[in-house]
């Protein structure tokens, strides 16, 4: 990896770290909103910062050049399916909506969309943490996505895991996953890559804002991080 590059991931790793440490003191000094809120929101925010990050990272291991990449925030339009249509049973309902058909689309995003050349190549979710119910939302989000984008890449950025299983032993060579996990990933269509930036299952009782149960991101782990987002990279580089 490119000296540069590396410095830089020892200065990200290290912002990622303090602020971590320091989002408690400023929940607890905020009294216009409610405490786990501004917990989730500045968690949230911090792990789609890091995650774009690497990514620029991992683009210019790649030898991409800078103004090929960016990350427009603008969702997706994914239009009505017509077969829906014919299954509709009331007939003015049906008129209705074959009248008015441009206008049926439900607009979809991730939380990172990474963008090459102009093209939607990768997206990417970021969580502070993941469960399966919200695994389920997640996996949704990238089958409507594409129906749009086919060629898609898929991941998911957590800082934490509460998937159960090994998601969480991230030193591991290989990762198995989980049982339910898999299970739900049976029925969709979606290559996910789950990437996570703490070792250790998430604890409700255990929160890493707080000083007493704070675990650090490792340098190790964001340089892994870059890796394997070359590689879903790689395909458009």
């Amino acid at each position: 990896m490119k000296k540069a590059n590396l410095k830089l991931i020892e200065k990200f790793v290290g912002d990622v770290n303090a602020k971590i440490q320091g989002v408690d003191a400023v929940a607890q000094i905020d009294k216009d909103r409610a405490y786990g809120g501004i917990i989730r929101a500045a968690k949230g925010k911090l792990i789609e910062e890091f995650c774009k990050e690497v990514v620029k990272i991992a683009w210019n291991e790649l030898g991409g050049k800078s103004k090929d990449l960016t990350f427009p925030s603008k969702k997706v339009p994914v239009p009505l399916k017509m077969e829906y249509i014919e299954k509709i049973k009331s007939p003015e309902v049906k008129l209705w909506i074959k009248n008015n058909y441009n206008d049926f689309v439900f607009n979809a995003q991730v939380d990172v969309h990474v963008f090459l050349k102009d093209k939607f190549v990768l997206g990417i979710e970021c969580k502070s943490y993941t469960e399966n119910a919200m695994l389920k939302r997640i996996l949704v989000d990238f089958t409507l996505l594409k129906t749009v984008y086919p060629e898609l890449q898929c991941a998911l950025l957590q800082l934490e895991s509460q998937l159960t299983g090994d998601y969480s032993q991230i030193h591991n060579k290989i990762i198995f996953g989980s049982h339910s996990t898999h299970a739900l990933m049976s029925y969709f269509d979606i290559d996910l890559n789950i990437m996570t930036l703490l070792e250790g299952e998430r604890s409700v009782n255990k929160p890493v804002h707080k000083p007493k149960f704070f675990k650090p991101l490792k340098k190790e782990v964001a340089i892994d991080i870059v890796k394997r987002i070359q590689l879903l990279l790689k395909p458009f580089a």
